[in-house]
């Protein structure tokens, strides 16, 4: 089973390569049609409508005990709601990715969207002040401003949130599509066990999922400054830790080969005298050093040819080198039994 198509290897992954999601015309009308129902659901708490009688039937009918087999199970599921745990595990996930990309966008945007979370549900939730459903007094009531923090559901709009960042940062758009369907799922079934446990009202779910999604669509407004940021950041780096860790590249040191000294240089001219020629090798010395910088490798030294004379010239030796003296004759000792 071929699984290039779900998960990307975070190494064929360049940052340029990495594509952002834009604000498009149907997240503006997800974000606008999501902010409605968020809008409208506090209105209806704050009004004492219909969604309150609802909240208190759901409560008095106590889903825990009419399914008791399932309240072990559940209370261990509703950790996948909790912040801290499921913080931890992403965070784990996205720091993986962030050090086999060398891009900090994957954390930066994890702490973007809990900031955004923690700003926007917690000023609701002490703003109205709801109790929860065990501890509610007054039969009919919403039991706002009593000092409670219960809408909207927390655990909710972090499942929605802390999953759905995972699938907001998908490599390929297949493993975008699987885990959105799955992080919904998961948002889903964490509202609902808290219904089932009797810890939310209704309304306090349907205000988490609006209030989770609100922070997911409106991620891409926070795109540019995501990018600053890690621009910032990745240069304070690149200062601090060593270069294998941040991802600088630096070029390779130019080792001469076994046997082979570094390349004679010619002397320089003497002052006020221009060399024949000098004009053209220089621009060929510049290109090549030019060349030698951009490639890495540094092409051997040329060897000097001597010119090859015309047939039947006198080869006389050449005027750098010295002449070599002739060899005297050696006289050759014969011995006593040696021919006359």
């Amino acid at each position: 089973m071929r699984t290039d198509r779900i998960v990307a290897s975070p190494t064929q992954e360049r940052p340029d390569d990495r594509e952002v999601p834009g604000m498009s015309r149907t997240r503006l009308v997800l974000f606008g049609t999501t902010l409605v129902a968020y809008a409208a659901t506090v209105v209806a708490v704050l009004a004492n409508t219909a969604l309150v009688r609802l909240d208190w039937q759901v409560m008095l009918f106590r889903p825990y005990k009419q399914w008791p087999r399932f309240h072990a199970f559940l209370d261990y599921f509703v950790v996948l709601g909790q912040r801290g745990p499921t913080a931890v595990l992403v965070a784990a996930w996205l720091g993986w990715r962030t050090y086999k990309q060398r891009s900090l966008r994957p954390l930066l945007v994890l702490g973007t969207s809990l900031l955004l979370l923690n700003i926007t549900v917690g000023a609701v939730k002490y703003g109205l002040g709801r109790l929860g459903p065990h501890y509610a007094t007054r039969v009919g009531s919403a039991e706002l401003f009593m000092g409670g923090d219960i809408f909207p559901s927390g655990h909710t709009a972090n499942a929605v949130v802390t999953w759905g960042v995972l699938a907001y940062l998908a490599s390929t758009p297949f493993a975008r599509r699987v885990g959105s369907v799955i992080s919904a799922m998961l948002a889903m079934g964490v509202g609902m066990t808290t219904i089932y446990l009797g810890t939310h009202w209704v309304s306090d779910v349907l205000s988490g999922w609006c209030a989770g999604l609100l922070v997911l669509l409106a991620l891409p407004w926070f795109e540019p400054a995501v990018a600053r940021a890690e621009e910032w950041l990745m240069g304070l780096l690149r200062r601090v830790l060593p270069a294998r860790l941040t991802g600088a590249v630096e070029a390779p040191a130019v080792v001469p080969a076994a046997g082979q000294g570094a390349p004679e240089q010619e002397p320089a001219p003497a002052c006020g005298t221009v060399r024949a020629g000098s004009a053209p090798a220089a621009a060929a010395t510049a290109a090549r050093g030019t060349a030698t910088h951009h490639s890495g490798v540094r092409p051997h030294a040329g060897r000097y040819e001597r010119p090859t004379p015309p047939p039947g010239a006198n080869r006389r030796p050449h005027p750098e080198r010295p002449a070599r003296p002739a060899t005297p004759p050696v006289p050759v000792v014969r011995g006593r039994g040696g021919p006359a």
